[in-house]
């Protein structure tokens, strides 16, 4: 999303005013709402271990037609997947309503929308129109595995949350690797600055003493 901000005056000196972009993810969330519909799914399960052979038909029921693998789990998997995507942005991840009070307080504006409330709509109609794709991709990554192991017949369960995880803290790693190098060349190169002022100061040191 593009910001703009005004032109400002200081003295007698005016400043062009400053753009810069407001980035918005396609999935805000991450992997949490693939955590929460996994948990909830697997919760009959948990309480059936607890009440073993004493089950009743209704726990029996639940169990035969949400198991992993079956029509009515990949259903409910992939629905909450997409309600929890669009609850934790809204709610945690991306507020429009502090963002849009933030841009007001910092004197920014999108072109063409008023400050305040206008922002506000402005931006929760473009993130919603951003996570019908995020949730949409989302739900596809976690089911996919999901229906491979059920039509393959493969015992060995890994499931898209797990994918998910993996590539998320593989992508935060190489990130810190980076912000490391990159703070790191920094160093050398104030070092080395520092090294060719101190050279400098010797050599006009020496021609004064001249």
């Amino acid at each position: 999303v593009h910001i703009q901000y005004p032109r400002r005056q200081v003295g007698m000196k005016v400043y062009d005013g400053g753009s810069s972009h407001l980035p918005i993810k396609v999935n805000p969330a991450g992997v949490i709402p693939a955590i929460f519909a996994s948990s909830l799914l697997l919760l009959p399960t948990t309480l059936s271990t607890f009440s073993g052979a004493n089950a009743g038909p209704v726990m029996s029921w639940i169990l035969a037609y949400f198991g992993p693998g079956q029509p009515l789990y990949l259903l409910f998997f992939g629905g909450m997947i997409m309600f929890f995507t669009y609850f934790y942005t809204f709610n945690v991840a991306f507020k429009p309503e502090d963002v849009a009070e933030n841009l007001k307080n910092q004197n920014g504006f999108i072109p063409g929308i008023r400050p305040g409330k206008k922002t506000e709509e402005y931006l929760e109609y473009v993130v919603n129109r951003i996570l019908v794709l995020g949730s949409g991709y989302l739900a596809l990554v976690c089911l996919m595995p999901e229906i491979v192991r059920t039509n393959l017949a493969i015992t060995a369960y890994f499931g898209g949350t797990s994918i998910l995880i993996i590539v998320s803290v593989g992508m935060d790693f190489i990130q810190q690797v980076q912000s490391h190098l990159l703070a790191h060349q920094y160093e050398g190169l104030i070092e080395k600055s520092q090294l060719r002022g101190k050279k400098r100061g010797g050599k006009t040191r020496g021609t004064k003493k001249r």
